[in-house]
């Protein structure tokens, strides 16, 4: 009889049974299995956005890199720079021209009598310092604000308001010097018999309103980019062209010359009784020679600075500074040589200041053998108007009217006769328009002024102050108190 189950049999068939279990008793739940999966989808969609981070920051540099923004921040520092010098070339040009005054003192000394030293000294110290407080109240804005029909300026009056680094202040400096140069020009010309307090009345005024006036005609929209105006006055509009202003400046301050001479009179003893000219020697000609120097080293301010840019143009403007007075002085003293028989110093220093003046509007379109036959010019012209002035029996003591007027005039045609770019005969007829324009308007205003003062206050010296000396009956002083001068009428 056998056994139904063996041991062995037994023992196989509890394996077979407790294996299978065992191993489903091992096998996750399929809850346990979709939260794992969930957190490695979530796990992997983390790295994802890492990646996707770290990727961004990989391509930031070349987007810094690409050439348009880099060119564009280049750009603004240059044009940063530029700006900043063309700040300090306004105010270094403006110092020069500022040099000019000390320039129209030592002239005007050396041409004039020691006894009338300190009333001349008074003269140029005082009508700049009227000036600039004037120009700062009224003349700049009547010059350079909102244009009233191209005619006058109407806004731009005492820019207290305007910030400490506001680039209007360095335009306004080098505007400024120019008004005090027009002003000055001046005194030179009715020195020796013209009462201190009537000089005065007549800076207040040429400054405030002459000057100003012509000047909006001419150069009305100059301190648009400075904040101030920007409109264009009627000849400017017209393309008129005076670059540095031998009409606008020195045609200006000729031409009032003029008129008061014309009020004035002449000096006590210039003219016999026959109209004859006389002699009245300056007492200090190697002075007046180095207020000529002077001016010839502020005028490179005068006409380089008025680019108002720091940039190579200046280079050629300053070449065309230095060619045109060598030339003016050398045709000034062969004229009157010629007409003499000896050559004059006087005429000299005067022919150059006339090359000066001719080349100051047109110094800037013209090439330097342009410039050497402006110069040639202007010097036969100041020999010529010199000459005029006396046998007009008109007093210039120290020859403003020839120097400034009439080469103020030359000068400023001398842009359309020798352009660069060639002769246009309708540019010429502006010019011609121009210069007439401001300079008649000038001569009318500064009759008026010069009149008016006359009458109220007096202009003319007595001829008993004429030969005493403005130094003692004006100032009651002497310039040279341990020398005694003596002269003869």
């Amino acid at each position: 009889m056998t056994r139904p189950f063996s041991l062995s049999a037994l023992f196989a068939l509890t394996i077979a049974i407790w294996m299978p279990l065992q191993a489903h008793s091992q096998q996750p739940s399929t809850a346990s299995v979709e939260g794992k999966l969930d957190a490695i989808l979530q796990k992997l969609d983390e790295s994802k956005k890492t990646l996707d981070a770290v990727a961004a920051k990989i391509e930031a540099p070349a987007a810094v890199a690409e050439p348009a923004p880099a060119e564009a921040a280049m750009k603004a520092e240059t044009e940063a720079v530029q700006a900043n010098a063309n700040y300090l070339w306004m105010i270094l040009a403006g110092a020069l021209v500022f040099v000019m005054q000390a320039g129209f003192a030592m002239v005007e000394l050396g041409f004039s009598r020691a006894k009338n030293s300190i009333n001349i000294i008074m003269k140029n110290f005082l009508d700049f310092s009227i000036s600039v407080i004037v120009f700062l109240f009224l003349g700049f804005g009547l010059m350079f604000g909102a244009s009233a029909g191209g005619w006058i300026g109407t806004s731009g009056f005492w820019l207290s308001a305007q910030p400490g680094d506001a680039p209007v202040w360095c335009f306004w400096f080098f505007q400024a010097v120019f008004a005090g140069t027009a002003c000055t020009i001046v005194s030179g010309a009715m020195a020796e018999r013209t009462k201190f307090v009537g000089y005065l009345v007549y800076a207040a005024f040429l400054t405030a309103v002459i000057y100003p006036l012509g000047g909006h005609w001419a150069w009305g929209s100059f301190a648009g980019g400075f904040g101030i105006g920007g409109d264009k006055g009627w000849l400017e509009a017209l393309g008129f062209i005076d670059f540095a202003g031998s009409t606008v400046v020195h045609g200006v301050g000729g031409v009032c010359a003029l008129a008061g001479i014309i009020v004035v009179g002449s000096r006590h003893g210039r003219f016999g009784k026959d109209g004859s000219p006389r002699l009245i020697a300056g007492h200090n000609i190697p002075l007046a020679a180095l207020g000529v120097f002077l001016l010839w080293f502020g005028w490179f301010g005068f006409n380089a600075g008025s680019t108002l840019v720091a940039d190579a143009n200046i280079g050629r403007i300053a070449v065309n500074t230095t060619i045109a007075p060598a030339a003016g002085a050398l045709a000034a003293m062969i004229s009157m040589w010629f007409v003499q028989g000896r050559p004059d110093v006087g005429i000299t220093l005067n022919g150059a200041l006339g090359g000066l003046v001719g080349i100051t509007a047109c110094c800037s379109v013209l090439t330097p053998a342009a410039a050497l036959i402006v110069g040639i010019i202007a010097g036969v012209l100041t020999t010529v108007a010199t000459i005029a002035l006396e046998r007009l029996q008109l007093d210039d003591a120290v020859g403003a009217v020839p120097v400034h007027l009439v080469n103020g005039w030359w000068g400023t045609l001398s842009v359309a006769l020798f352009h660069e770019a060639g002769f246009d005969p309708k540019l010429l007829g502006v010019q011609a328009l121009g210069t007439l324009s401001i300079t008649a308007c000038a001569f009318v205003l500064c009759f008026i002024i010069f009149k008016t003062v006359d009458l109220i206050i007096g202009l003319r010296a007595s001829e008993t102050e004429q030969v005493d000396g403005l130094d003692f009956s004006e100032h009651a002083a002497n310039a040279y108190p341990d020398f005694q001068t003596t002269e003869q009428a």
